[in-house]
């Protein structure tokens, strides 16, 4: 009978499977990594579109009194739920053709949405929605000749 020791087969098969463990586990953990982070900020993407379309409906409606006021309490909102502070909301007005359109647009630093960053770098594009709508109630003017 042969006893079980360093040098048995037993031994040898534990010695690969822990040497196969450590080539294969870098890579499952890259690409479990890669993939939750990827999650993240496709989360964020639509998260700051949709800050973007509420600000804006905001801004369109015929009860708003202060409108940069209530558009950017409006985008705090959405955006609490990522746990993102540094963003910038930008409202502008525009006129073209007789009938009042507002635009909302929210951006994001790119160095801001990652979870891990020093791993997966998204280069220097920020995260950015935009929306625009027509002023509600307001009339389309046509030129008169």
């Amino acid at each position: 009978m042969r006893a079980i020791g360093n040098g048995s087969k037993v031994g040898r098969r534990r010695a690969a499977a822990l040497v196969e463990f450590a080539v294969v586990a870098p890579l499952l953990l890259t690409l479990l990594f890669g993939i939750i982070e990827y999650g993240y900020v496709f989360m964020v993407r639509q998260t700051v579109v949709h800050a973007a379309r509420e600000g804006c409906r905001i801004a369109v409606l015929q009860t708003t009194t202060e409108p940069y006021t209530e558009v950017t309490g409006r985008v705090a909102e959405i955006m609490s739920g990522t746990g993102i502070t540094n963003y910038t909301v930008t409202m502008t007005h525009a006129v073209p053709g007789g009938s009042p359109m507002e635009t909302v647009q929210v951006s994001i630093p790119a160095n801001e949405v990652s979870l891990v960053g020093f791993m997966f770098p998204h280069g220097d594009s920020p995260v950015v929605g935009a929306c625009s709508m027509r002023k509600e109630g307001a009339s389309v003017t046509t030129p008169t000749s």
